[in-house]
């Protein structure tokens, strides 16, 4: 069984979008997947109240309610037979909550947006990840995701330029689509629409599925081809119309951490 969380302390970064686009993925390969809702708002959980039941089976936990009539460990134990736990943490995470959510996670997946602010926020949560946490990059279990992205403008640009500071892998780029937006009113992922519909938007998911992948089936490789790819257009392409921001503080502040973190005896955890 496989364990996922999505995080990112800022919110409006796309958890959500990503956690519940993953379950019904999963679902509808004939997996079982169990959506854990950590966020109070509670939007995963009125994603899957909206499905259908003609449509694949989504389990999920509203793990952000206390019962009193049950123990912690019995509300949030998953069905027999679930194959992922995919966690969708709430905005505004301390710190020192994330060695708990990290510690038995498989994958952890950061998403951010192309703007100045989520770039800053971006950098903090990797490096409490790193620092705090104690997660190790060497064990391929972080990866960011360029979310909601127009390729031909200077902020996307300036997004890639910094995340290949981080020397974390981008595992996917997800563009700024409709679809979601239907996605969350429908209780449907991507993956469900039809394809003349969301084929764009579903090829855009290859590269994250691949790394999602057990180990030895080659999901490094592709993870390293996307991200070089990446980079590659954000060097290449034209400069849009839209106006000029000056380079993220958060890019010269991180790899300091990173440093930090690379020398630190006590980082060796993991």
């Amino acid at each position: 069984m496989q364990r996922i969380v999505v995080l990112n302390p800022k919110g409006g970064s796309g958890k959500t979008t990503i956690a519940v686009n993953l379950a019904s993925y999963f679902a509808s390969r004939q997996q079982m997947p169990v959506l854990m809702d950590y966020d109070p708002q509670g939007s995963s959980m009125r994603w899957v109240k909206k499905r259908q039941p003609t449509q694949p089976w989504v389990y999920a936990v509203a793990a952000f309610e206390k019962d009193a009539r049950t123990t912690r460990s019995f509300q949030l134990r998953p069905p027999e037979g679930a194959t992922h736990i995919i966690i969708d943490t709430p905005a505004a995470l301390d710190a020192r909550e994330m060695p708990d959510l990290t510690r038995s996670a498989d994958k952890i997946i950061v998403p951010v947006l192309p703007s100045d602010i989520d770039i800053y926020a971006c950098s903090r949560c990797i490096r409490d990840l790193l620092l705090v946490a104690k997660v190790r990059r060497e064990d391929n279990r972080l990866g960011v995701i360029a979310n909601r992205v127009r390729r031909n403008t200077l902020t996307y640009q300036a997004l890639i330029r910094f995340l290949d500071t981080l020397g974390v892998p981008i595992v996917a780029t997800i563009r700024d689509s409709q679809n979601y937006v239907r996605s969350a009113e429908l209780g449907l992922g991507v993956h469900e629409m039809k394809s003349y519909i969301a084929r764009e938007d579903v090829e855009q998911w290859a590269p994250l599925i691949d790394w999602l992948a057990p180990p030895g089936q080659g999901h490094a490789a592709v993870t390293i081809a996307a991200a070089e790819s990446a980079a590659a257009v954000a060097r290449s392409e034209g400069v849009s119309d839209s106006p000029a921001t000056a380079e993220p503080a958060a890019a010269a502040e991180l790899p300091e951490a990173i440093a930090a973190h690379d020398t630190d005896p006590s980082a060796a955890g993991g």
